[in-house]
C-alpha cells in the first residue's frame, strides 16, 4: 500500500509532533486525540487480518497499549511517521495472534479463474471476500497486496517457505476470483 494512507492524519508534521510531545509528557487529551485519530484506520487494519470482533477488539486494545507505553521510544520522522509506526505495531499484534491459534485446515479450491473484473464490486462486499479467506492465505494475502511485504519478508514474518507464501497467495487469489465471479452472477441473475 503507497504511503498516501500513511498521511492522512490531518495534521501538519508540526502538529504531529506536537501531539507527540503532549502525549509523551503524560497529556491525557493528547494521549485521548491520538486515540480518536487513530483507532478508526488501526480497526480497520486490523479487520482484515482477524474477522472476529473479539479478536479485533484484543489486538486493538494490546496495540494501543503497546503505542502508549512505547511512546518514549519511537523516533518521529515527520508527517505520516506515527500512523505508520503505529500500524507496525498493530500488524505485528495481530500475526502475533494469529501464530498463537495457527492450524492447518485442508482447502479445496477451485483451478484458476481469470479475467476477473472487480468493477461493480462494492468495496465493502471485497472487505468481506477477504475476511472469509482461510486464516493463512488471508494473511499472506493482506502482507502482499495491501503492506507491500516480499514473500521474503512474509515467509520470515509467519516462519513459513517463500514458496509456502507465493502458493498461498496464489491460492487466496482464486478463491478471491472466483467469489468475485460468482457476486456478479448472482447480482446479474438479481437484475
Amino acid at each position: 500500500m503507497g504511503t498516501g494512507l500513511l498521511r492522512d492524519s490531518g495534521l501538519s508534521a508540526e502538529a504531529e509532533r506536537q501531539l507527540l510531545e503532549r502525549a509523551r509528557n503524560g497529556d491525557r487529551v493528547a494521549v485521548r486525540e491520538i486515540y480518536d485519530r487513530f483507532s478508526g484506520y488501526l480497526a480497520a487494519t486490523c479487520a482484515r487480518f482477524l474477522p472476529d470482533p473479539r479478536d479485533q477488539k484484543d489486538v486493538l486494545q494490546e496495540s494501543f497499549v503497546k503505542i502508549f507505553t512505547s511512546l518514549d521510544s519511537f523516533d518521529f520522522r515527520g508527517e505520516g511517521s506515527l500512523k505508520a509506526w503505529m500500524r507496525r505495531i498493530l500488524v505485528n499484534e495481530s500475526l502475533k495472534t494469529l501464530r498463537k491459534r495457527r492450524r492447518s485446515v485442508p482447502i479445496v479450491f477451485e483451478d484458476e479463474v481469470r479475467d476477473v473484473d472487480v468493477a461493480e464490486v462494492p468495496a465493502e462486499v471485497i472487505h468481506k471476500m477477504i475476511q472469509g479467506l482461510p486464516e493463512g492465505y488471508r494473511t499472506v494475502f493482506n502482507l502482499y497486496a495491501l503492506e507491500d511485504k516480499s514473500h521474503k519478508e512474509i515467509a520470515g514474518l509467519l516462519g513459513i517457505t517463500e514458496s509456502t507464501s507465493a502458493s498461498q497467495l496464489y491460492r487466496a487469489r482464486m478463491i478471491l476470483a472466483r467469489m468475485i465471479k460468482e457476486y456478479k452472477e448472482k447480482v446479474k441473475i438479481k437484475r
